[in-house]
């Protein structure tokens, strides 16, 4: 049941996670007091309510950042998850992450810094 809460939204902010970036959507969210390993079962969830896209996923808890970056199979010519996982660890004081070029995940000292993590993919993505 977090899970599904924890994508939803609420309110007034829920639609606003998405966006058009470099021709393609950006879906992004931080998400407080959900623990790290949820965020794969999420980003599938993301990625199929997407349909096409890059996602963005920051659990925060206890002060800590894990990050998970998808990208839909259609997309992966284009960008691959772990060049940009790897971004958005470093805003967060991390250092590196893995996994393949359409799913990968990292983690950072530093969950403040949430935002700036996903304003570097942001910015990784346009090129």
């Amino acid at each position: 049941v977090r899970k599904k809460l924890a994508l939803a939204g609420s309110g007034s902010d829920a639609g606003n996670e998405v966006e058009t970036v470099a021709d393609c959507q950006f879906m992004s969210r931080v998400l407080d007091g959900i623990n790290p390993k949820e965020l794969r079962g999420l980003m599938d969830d993301a990625k199929q309510k997407l349909g096409s896209g890059v996602i963005v996923l920051i659990a925060v808890n206890d002060g800590k950042a894990g990050v998970s970056v998808g990208v839909t199979s259609d997309l992966t010519d284009r960008f691959n998850a772990v060049d940009l996982v790897k971004t958005a660890s470093e805003a967060v004081g991390g250092k590196g992450g893995g996994g393949r070029p359409d799913m990968a995940q990292a983690g950072g000292p530093d969950g403040s810094k949430a935002q700036a993590a996903i304003d570097a993919v942001r910015t990784a993505i346009k090129g």
